[in-house]
């Protein structure tokens, strides 16, 4: 499939592809994920208020673009095409979508505005290893939320625990391990469970990071350019986001992590395309025996092969973006092509492709780092296969019985 875009849509891709090629060479990436904040705050400063990037997807009565969730993908798709190391998906991918579908008119207008306009960065804090459980990404839906609800702790410990103040608010104890920008975010969006057994359910807390009792240590992650930290909750004051209503809640993460599965895999065919890109420019000045090693038959066999993957992402990626139910399925097609192209763009960029001083492990790095995160691959794909009914429970159940 080719997707056919709009003029305004081609004006985003080539605005941002111009931009970022002036900062964002490999060097400035390497810079930018030593700094505090994780990423070029002066850089990111520009994306929000020269091109409208945190915003593009968002509301125009809330300070955004009002575009559409394909805008996004074209843009995550630049931003990956050069590893970004930002905010994007953590603000613009998770929070302000959740924020959006559950918040009260009071705390939409009070927080969509400054997401929009780049001077409010969030970060979405769940349990443990649990954020594609969160999303249902890799399981069902059910009514009591993305598993029953129990990735954010089930009965009365364990996750991270909610229980009412007496001021009406609302006290937060418990860990998330593994927070995507949770170091620099000027905002928290943690998932927790309350109740206890007779009214057990998951809602979503807005917490303020520098409140009494939290904690948010920066955490070492394999692929640098999606910082992670660890957050704890000690009695910590929070406020509820929207109703407290766990259908709703189960439904909205539903939706947002099919659409943020979008962006993912647009992230994920932008970096198989750059990765390949990189690669072709190696092999054709690279030379052995006398000619480039581009030229070799098992060269170009692999590379056609690279070329294939970097196509079939791109075609998921953005037929999800028109279909986001289809989300998850094209993440796992497009982590698969981005595994396998950085794969063959370090074999082929030979011994240099090993090393730390060159680029090429980055991109190993990040398809490693998002499967860690978001799938793996193959639960992506059961998931999927799930929710379009292709395994019947009879189906399966007889499949696991012995053959005589």
């Amino acid at each position: 499939m080719d997707a056919a875009f709009t003029a305004e849509q081609d004006d985003i891709r080539r605005t941002l592809r111009d931009l970022l090629a002036k900062r964002c060479a490999p060097g400035d990436v390497r810079s930018a994920v030593l700094t505090g904040a994780g990423y070029d705050t002066e850089l990111w400063a520009r994306l929000a208020g020269g091109i409208g990037l945190p915003g593009l997807a968002l509301p125009t009565a809330y300070g955004g673009t009002g575009c559409t969730l394909t805008e996004l993908a074209l843009a995550c798709e630049e931003t990956g095409r050069v590893l970004l190391p930002s905010p994007l998906l953590a603000t613009a991918g998770l929070a302000a979508p959740l924020i959006t579908a559950l918040g009260t008119p009071g705390q939409r207008q009070r927080l969509l505005p400054r997401i929009a306009d780049g001077s409010l960065t969030c970060a979405f804090a769940v349990p443990g290893t649990a954020l594609a459980t969160a999303l249902a990404l890799t399981c069902g839906v059910t009514p009591g939320g993305a598993s029953g609800g129990a990735w954010a702790g089930g009965g009365r410990a364990g996750g991270v625990q909610a229980r009412p103040a007496g001021d009406g608010g609302w006290l937060l104890y418990g860990e998330a391990d593994q927070v995507l920008d949770g170091h620099s975010a000027g905002l928290l969006l943690v998932g927790a469970h309350t109740g206890g057994f007779p009214r057990s359910r998951t809602l979503l807390f807005l917490v303020h990071p520098e409140a009494a009792g939290a904690t948010r240590t920066r955490q070492a992650t394999l692929d640098e350019t999606r910082p992670q930290a660890r957050i704890e909750l000690r009695d910590c004051a929070a406020e509820l986001l929207g109703e407290d209503e766990a259908t709703a809640v189960a439904d909205a993460l539903a939706a947002v992590g099919r659409q943020a599965a979008v962006l993912l895999a647009a992230e994920a065919a932008g970096a198989a395309a750059s990765a390949l890109e990189r690669t072709v420019a190696h092999v054709t000045t690279r030379e052995q025996f006398g000619r480039p090693i581009g030229s070799f038959q098992a060269v170009k066999h692999r590379l056609a092969d690279a070329y294939v993957h970097v196509r079939a992402a791109r075609s998921a990626a953005y037929h999800a973006a028109r279909e986001p139910a289809a989300g998850p399925l094209a993440l796992a097609q497009c982590l698969r092509s981005l595994r396998a192209v950085a794969g063959e763009a370090v074999q082929l960029h030979g011994g240099i492709g090993f090393t730390w001083e060159h680029e090429a492990h980055l991109y190993l790095k990040r398809a490693a780092a998002d499967e860690l995160l978001f799938g793996p691959v193959h639960r992506l794909r059961e998931a999927a296969a799930e929710r379009a009914g292709l395994f019947a429970p009879s189906a399966r159940q007889s499949a696991a019985e012995p053959v005589a």
